[in-house]
């Protein structure tokens, strides 16, 4: 009953942004349920009409079906960047299936006599399939519409990872800032819609049921103007969210990102005309965001200058603050980027062991945890196993052999500690949970890790067209300690504050926010 009610009262609080994600969710499955019709209905009757390719198109449309979703969503991004464009294309791929499958169904169920009667009265072929064979196929195809919208509804929750809009942006932040009830809400409102679709398209699939003589007209017509609705609301939702002059903004899946991203949003719209898009918590962190940033999808986002030395440019020598002009100037070079508004704090790589091992180990230091590191597990971001400074340089500098590893999101990890499912796990210094932890954190005695002070990298584009720009990011300069961080980092986390509310209410004990 608690959990019930503190829902309820998520949705009472934050209706408007409860609003805007559905619309946006609305917009990305209508788009491709929309699409999916069109393209497996065309694909469907020109497989019923040319038989020897029903084979090998359904074969390949079912072979891209088997596809994870998550790695269909990866495969797109290098040709389509991050955002809505890539979630509409997957989406609307594994829509096709249902869709085709169901309209080759359809029309191949009906009995041969009725079409050659329908040929013999001087029918051409586009009237005999119009007026004939899709009426009468309509509550099989009706049939595979509705489980396909039903399907894509809730599959377009997924799209969020990559940095598109939708429900599940509320699902996944729930998940990184460590609030239960979020996601709940979240994937509670993807259920109710989807089954608010399927009641709908139920009814209409229960009415074209009738028979054929009675509702030739109307069945087309439901069809019809069903495809037309989903494409009309995709079409004005699009206009709506895509034309707008604004600067946008990434933020990486974790809770110091999202605030950082709330703290941009809030001073930029405050001190200039410009309107900011913010898309958060983007799956894969620097190497999908970079990408997008090349590609003009992004204006800014909040970084980390090792992160950039090591991951970024590729840089193999050790990285200290003092070469922070010798960064600037290859960024500049190679990307045409800045980096402004440095807010002052480091946050950087840490281990943390459970505290039973810790002891049982007698572990203080990195080299103390090699030791045993094959009778432990680790467990780390995803990314983290992949960056240049991550997992496999420790490994390498401290000869670490882990006896497995666990891929763990940034919300998740401290429970798993806690729970005794991970052994030890990356952190950062900043993490509000730190101090509450049932771990030890060790020391890097070796000096492995490198300084990560948090910045705004900034495309040169986006600064020429907004010069006003520059001067709102000074406002963030030496702004934030590490200590501060890591207390608005907890108030999201343990205390269940919203990162925009964290982010307001220091932007004005600083005087920052009017």
């Amino acid at each position: 009953m608690e959990l019930f009610q503190a829902v309820l009262s998520i949705f009472a609080e934050r209706s408007t942004f409860f609003l805007q994600l559905l619309v946006e969710h609305l917009w990305i499955s209508g788009a491709a349920i929309g699409i999916a019709i069109l393209l497996g209905g065309t694909a469907g009757v020109l497989i019923h009409k040319y038989e020897r390719a029903a084979t090998p198109t359904l074969g390949t449309v079912n072979f891209l079906y088997t596809i994870p979703s998550i790695s269909m969503l990866g495969f797109l991004i290098p040709f389509f960047g991050i955002g809505n464009r890539s979630a509409i294309i997957a989406l609307t791929i594994y829509a096709l299936l249902p869709m085709v499958r169901a309209t080759h169904t359809g029309l191949s169920q009906i009995q041969p006599s009725l079409v050659e009667a329908a040929i013999g009265m001087g029918g051409s072929p586009l009237h005999v399939l119009t007026r004939v064979q899709i009426p009468i196929a309509m509550p099989v195809i009706m049939s595979g519409i509705r489980n396909m919208a039903t399907m894509t509804i809730a599959l377009t929750g997924i799209a969020s990872f990559i940095g598109a809009g939708g429900l599940g942006v509320a699902i996944y932040r729930g998940i990184t800032t460590n609030n239960p009830v979020l996601t709940i809400a979240g994937s509670l409102l993807i259920a109710v819609l989807a089954l608010v679709v399927d009641g709908v398209l139920g009814f209409a699939e229960r009415r074209m049921a009738e028979p054929v003589r009675e509702r030739e007209i109307s069945r087309t017509a439901y069809a019809s103007a069903a495809a037309a609705v989903l494409i009309a609301v995709s079409g004005v939702t699009y206009g709506f969210f895509g034309k707008a002059d604004v600067v946008h903004i990434a933020t990486k899946p974790m809770t110091e990102q999202l605030i950082l991203g709330e703290m941009l949003k809030l001073v930029i719209e405050q001190d200039s005309g410009l309107k900011v898009a913010l898309t958060p918590g983007i799956g894969g962190g620097t190497s999908n965001i970079m990408s997008a940033m090349e590609n003009g999808d992004f204006d800014l986002y909040p970084e980390y200058t090792g992160t950039g030395w090591l991951q970024v440019l590729k840089r193999t020598d050790a990285y200290d603050e003092s070469r922070f002009a010798e960064l600037q100037e290859e960024y500049r070079n190679r990307y045409h980027m800045e980096w402004l508004g440095m807010t002052g704090f480091n946050d950087t790589f840490g281990i943390a062991v459970r505290r039973d091992l810790a002891e049982r180990y007698q572990l203080r230091t990195y080299s103390d945890l090699a030791r045993v590191a094959d009778k432990m597990n680790f467990g780390a971001e995803y990314d983290f196993f992949e960056r240049e400074d991550g997992f496999p340089a420790l490994c390498r500098a401290y000869g670490m052999n882990f006896a497995s590893t666990v891929d763990i999101d940034i919300g998740l990890k401290y429970q798993a500690l806690d729970e005794g499912k991970l052994d030890s796990m990356i952190v950062f210094t900043t993490d509000g949970r730190l101090s509450k932890v049932n771990g030890i954190v060790l020391e890097d005695d070796k000096k492995f890790f490198t300084s990560y002070e948090c910045g705004m990298v900034v495309r040169e584009e986006a600064l020429s067209a907004h010069p006003e720009l520059r001067a709102l990011l000074a406002h963030f300069d030496g702004l934030i300690s590490e200590a501060e961080m890591a207390e608005m980092n907890d108030a999201v986390e343990s205390g269940g504050e919203e990162p925009r509310a964290v982010a307001r209410r220091f932007l004005e004990e600083k005087g920052v926010l009017r």
